[in-house]
């Protein structure tokens, strides 16, 4: 008899309000771990959408004559593609229990029911309410395969226990108390979280979860099977341990940071830069100040005027600034743009060495993409992100690459002449990438779907017209393969693979995929896996790939903010994969989705983490900021000899939008 209780909810612990949401349902937490505020209890919304700003908390709490009940309110779900908004719960070792919930459908033209075996928030099944309909439905990244169903005379009025019984590989569906659905599959067997789950506005009340006996034991062994092989996994690797702490007064910045030799030789410093919104939204940021400091917190220099209002400087875009030995002098300059100026700054002092006027824009450009109104806002270019780049074929890379918002690309030599620009249509993405593709010792131009030659001329295309690139990252990753390939998450078109021809090798329909990195995250598999996590809609399902793109694990912390670069930890030969500085569900996590290092429990900042070697051996630090504070974690067990010393991206062309690699040599890079 199932008469133990997993899980029960009536909702009465929530005060009648709004469930806790991103109030500002901005692109922040793309790459910022966000906590939204307020009581969740144990349910967590994984559904984060542009098209919310403005319009409130998806779910809300309200009563009626002492019982309470979770309203969903949201009415559009197909932006930016399909969405089915919900509150999951529970644990994926769940197994064989029965779930049931009081179901009101406020408006009966949408699927309003519950869900169950959730692995994640687009992998589970879900027995549904839907066009006069009971249905069963497999949902499955952007599929959603009805399994069985019936005709059912169901209104706005009533309220309906729908219930599943689920007993090893099948499920039995009841409204009532009465079975009116029945499916059998290997695949329910799996187990996982429940969830409610409506595309139009709803009301759910009594969610009770129960096990017999045998199911509490048989799942309470599972739990303690996974954390005693999560501890020992942990024991493989050094712990964090904390190398740097410092005080970021009122210069604190998001992930806007970069870091450089300033003053040259091996010593590390970090410039943060702020900045303020113009126009509308991101799409024009300013920089507002720039703060150059060394590990201990100490200002080398400050160009501009320091800010505490921090709101003003939550921007999801990349600033544009980079350092880097731009004249090949032994120091690092920082590149920036400040007030429609490309500038030149020396390291040690913040002084202009050299700067020229951005490019005056073309005003009869009447078809220009990607900006407000289908007008640029200014007569010159507010430069959105900096990217150094060789296309003039020199020893090393002296080349300035700014773009504008998605349409336009200008290439300038380190005296700031341009070279060439260049007007897409397509969407340029935020980053594009540079990188030899043909072996002419030239950089060529992976800008958004489209590669540019050395002169900005157009090479080939892929054939995808919608959406941008977010994240490219390329290389020799591909077992059996001495070619290069592109590996690019591109929002609503997803992630794929395309060859250095033009050609898509393979394409996965996960949503709205947001960051990808590769490295050797499963040393028993042959060449580099791929890490994708997606973020609009369905946000923070992580996908892992083998080399060829053939999918191995789906993982959900149910967390943002999943930033995927890979960690030379250990020093052995395999990379680590961060996700974000959460205590609990953050932290470094192995080719099986096992966290193997956790953050400790000292008060850190979690906001934003970058990876970086920056102190002794050739093994990563972690960094973790946020606007006051800086903390920097090394490994505990010291001094490492010999470390494995990968090949990562460059750190003089850092990205909120790069795709992030780690290679054994320079041979894998392309």
């Amino acid at each position: 008899m199932r008469n133990v209780e997993l899980f029960k909810e009536d909702f009465k612990a929530f005060s009648v309000s709004e469930f806790p949401y991103d109030k500002a349902h901005s692109a922040i937490g793309e790459y910022h771990f966000i906590i939204n505020d307020g009581y969740a209890g144990e349910w967590t919304d994984p559904v984060n959408n542009y098209v919310y700003n403005g319009s409130g908390a998806s779910w809300i709490v309200t009563e009626d004559e002492g019982k309470y009940f979770m309203e969903q309110m949201r009415l559009i779900d197909n932006k930016p593609h399909k969405t089915h908004p919900l509150l999951m719960a529970g644990s994926e070792l769940w197994k064989d229990y029965t779930f049931s919930a009081t179901v009101r459908p406020l408006n009966t033209s949408g699927s309003t029911g519950i869900c169950f075996n959730v692995k994640n928030s687009l992998n589970m099944y879900a027995f549904v309410m839907d066009a006069g309909k009971l249905k069963l439905e497999y949902r499955h990244k952007q599929v959603d395969t009805v399994l069985c169903e019936c005709d059912y005379d169901y209104n706005c009025d009533e309220y309906y226990e729908l219930k599943v019984e689920l007993d090893k590989d099948s499920v039995k569906c009841y409204v009532n108390g009465v079975q009116m659905l029945l499916h059998a599959g290997k695949m329910l067997a799996s187990g996982g979280k429940i969830a409610i789950t409506s595309t139009v506005p709803a009301q759910f009340g009594d969610v009770v979860v129960c096990v017999d006996e045998e199911g509490k034991k048989a799942i309470d062994a599972a739990i303690l099977e996974y954390n005693n092989k999560t501890a020992a996994e942990q024991e493989k690797h050094p712990k964090m341990k904390l190398f740097k702490k410092i005080d970021l007064k009122n210069f604190g910045t998001g992930r806007q940071i970069r870091f450089g030799h300033l003053c040259g030789g091996t010593d590390w410093y970090i410039v943060l830069a702020q900045a303020q919104r113009r126009v509308r939204r991101d799409d024009f940021a300013h920089i507002s100040c720039l703060t150059a400091i060394d590990l201990d917190g100490n200002i080398l220099w400050q160009k501009g005027v320091p800010s505490t209002h921090y709101e003003q400087g939550q921007i999801s875009c990349d600033f544009a600034f980079q350092v880097y030995d731009i004249d090949g002098d032994g120091y690092d300059e920082v590149i920036t743009a400040k007030n429609f100026e490309l500038m030149i700054l020396d390291g040690r002092t913040g002084e202009v060495k050299k700067k020229c006027k951005t490019p005056l824009v073309d005003k009869n450009d009447t078809d220009i993409i990607g900006v407000p109104n289908g007008v640029y806002s200014f007569d010159r270019i507010n430069p959105d992100g900096i990217r150094i780049c060789n296309f003039s074929g020199k020893d090393r890379p002296s080349d300035i690459l700014i773009k504008d918002r998605y349409c336009r690309v200008y290439a300038l030599n380190s005296d700031l002449d341009l070279m060439w620009s260049y007007r897409s249509d397509k969407n340029t993405g935020h980053f594009p990438y540079a990188c030899d593709i043909n072996g002419d010792g030239h950089d060529e131009l992976l800008c958004g779907y489209t590669m540019l030659d050395c002169n900005g001329k157009p090479m080939w295309t892929y054939p995808i017209e919608l959406d941008h690139t977010d994240e490219i990252v390329s290389g020799k990753f591909m077992a059996g393969s001495d070619e290069g390939h592109f590996a690019c998450v591109s929002g609503t078109e997803g992630f794929f693979i395309g060859d250095y021809h033009g050609n898509i090798i393979v394409k996965d329909d996960i949503g709205h995929a947001q960051r990808v990195s590769t490295g050797n995250y499963c040393p028993d598999k042959d060449g580099f896996e791929l890490a994708v996590v997606n973020y609009w809609g369905h946000q923070g399902v992580v996908y892992l790939y083998d080399s060829q793109g053939k999918p191995i694990l789906e993982y959900e912390n149910e967390l943002n903010g999943n930033v995927l670069t890979p960690v030379n930890w250990d020093g052995n030969g395999t990379d680590l994969i961060l996700l974000n500085a959460d205590t609990k569900r953050g932290g470094l996590i192995n080719g099986k989705a096992i966290q193997s290092v956790e953050f400790p429990d000292d008060g850190h900042p979690t906001m934003c983490c970058e990876v970086i070697n920056l102190t002794g051996d050739a093994r990563d630090e972690i960094v973790v900021w946020d606007y006051h504070s800086m903390y920097i974690y090394t490994q505990d067990d010291g001094y490492m000899e010999n470390a494995y010393a990968p090949v990562k991206y460059p750190h003089y062309n850092a990205s909120n939008y790069r795709g992030e690699y780690s290679y054994p040599d320079k041979s894998y890079v392309v």
